[in-house]
């Protein structure tokens, strides 16, 4: 047998059996939230031309995708994300629509070094994109949806940390720093590295108001009272302005009473060129990593050929379904409702009693081994099978009770007048 026959790569991971169900129920309660906001679910190739991602190459560098090529000898890529291809259909399939455009998906992306900490190189993840709309109505109903979408899966505790790029952007403009200085500190302080951001504002000869607004950023989040004191400090009309923005939408989610979800967090910046406003990124415990992120890329559309703002978001279904299993919350399982045995007289009855039954939305299994009661008695309490029926000819019935043991004899019509 070749050696890795029998193994999957590293970074993938056969869902089985359960866990497969839960995804699936998870799964379909987020399409339920996006299209009771009024998003109609898009589905992209899981393979796209490498071009189609290399304009962002911020986002998702060449490293990081899986490569191959096609017959003419074009590189291919496994999709590392969706939101891109949902730039690229806004901006080709739909280019004469009328927007705003309310998009949603749920698929597969593939990322090659996503490893470790619970991630994997292939993952699901769902989302919506609001094209077409630049307000901070549409921001703050991105954030609705992201916080419903969690809801709706199960998790209470979590927390979305939002910023806003245009904040960071605007203090970079009063530091003279070069651009790849600026790029080395929007890293510093994403990762709240106080003494990496230190060093870094030391080397240049900075206003000691402004040096101490940008040692200040790491820590920079909590309530809205986090903006009341920044704007305060001297900062230049794109903070300021971008510090409103941030308000405008914290004042919707209020009103949309999910305030209590939502904390400011200014210290947060996420690539400079992909996104042009707002911010955010969803956590909870037991994840080492944000279950869902996402924001306002007014510029990526463009990059298609067709000017359009966008804001979005992405959730991790893995992630969160990791969320759920180390938070210990109950969901929905499968169940089977009864197993059916027939004696060969009794096949053709056997066969209308599970039409009956199924026809009424009851989940039933078929006894196909053929090897009697007892044994399916086993097989049933195995799988966790309440009950059995055992049709014993074309008009009799046996119904036993695996719970307490009982076994009631009735026929085919008592059996559907209880049922009907």
């Amino acid at each position: 047998m070749p050696k890795w026959k029998i193994y999957t790569p590293e970074g993938v991971q056969d869902i089985l059996l359960e866990d497969c169900y839960i995804k699936r129920k998870l799964e379909a309660k987020l399409r339920r939230v996006f299209a009771g906001f009024g998003y109609n679910e898009v589905e992209t190739p899981t393979i796209e031309f490498y071009d189609v991602f290399a304009a962002d190459s911020d986002v998702t560098p060449q490293e990081t995708m899986f490569k191959f090529f096609d017959q003419q000898g074009r590189i291919l890529v496994l999709r590392p994300d969706i939101t891109i291809p949902i730039a690229r259909i806004a901006a080709t399939k739909y280019r004469d629509a009328r927007y705003p455009m309310k998009l949603s998906y749920i698929g597969n992306t593939f990322k090659y070094n996503e490893l470790g900490g619970g991630k994997q190189k292939e993952f699901t993840q769902a989302g919506v994109e609001i094209l077409g709309a630049s307000t901070p109505e549409a921001d703050a109903e991105i954030i609705a949806t992201a916080i419903s979408a969690v809801k709706a899966a199960g998790l209470e505790n979590f927390q979305i940390d939002i910023g806003q790029v245009d904040f960071f952007k605007g203090i970079m403009e009063e530091t003279g720093l070069a651009q790849q200085e600026i790029e080395q500190m929007r890293i510093l302080i994403d990762r709240k590295d106080f003494l990496g951001v230190e060093e870094l504002v030391k080397q240049h000869d900075i206003p000691d108001a402004l040096k101490e607004l940008i040692f200040s950023l790491p820590g920079l989040f909590g309530s809205t009272d986090v903006i009341d004191k920044v704007e305060k400090m001297a900062v230049n009309k794109r903070s300021l302005k971008a510090l409103e923005n941030l308000r405008q939408i914290l004042n919707i989610l209020d009103e949309y009473e999910l305030g209590k979800y939502v904390s400011v967090d200014l210290g947060m910046v996420q690539s400079l060129n992909y996104y042009t406003g707002l911010i955010f990124r969803g956590f909870t415990y037991g994840v080492g990593f944000p279950i869902l992120s996402g924001g306002r890329y007014d510029n990526l559309v463009e990059k298609f050929g067709k000017k359009c703002p966008a804001t979005g978001f992405s959730l991790g279904v893995n992630m969160i379904m990791t969320a759920l299993d180390r938070q210990k919350i109950d969901f929905e399982r499968h169940t089977t409702d009864s197993l059916v045995c027939y004696n060969e007289r009794g096949r053709k009855t056997a066969f209308k009693i599970c039409n009956e039954l199924r026809r009424q939305g009851l989940t039933v299994e078929m006894d196909i081994t053929g090897l009697g009661v007892e044994q399916s008695k086993e097989y049933a309490v195995n799988k966790g099978i309440g009950g059995i029926l055992n049709v014993l000819d074309e008009e009799n019935i046996e119904v036993i009770n695996l719970t307490n043991g009982e076994s009631v004899k009735t026929n085919i019509m008592e059996l559907t007048g209880r049922i009907i």
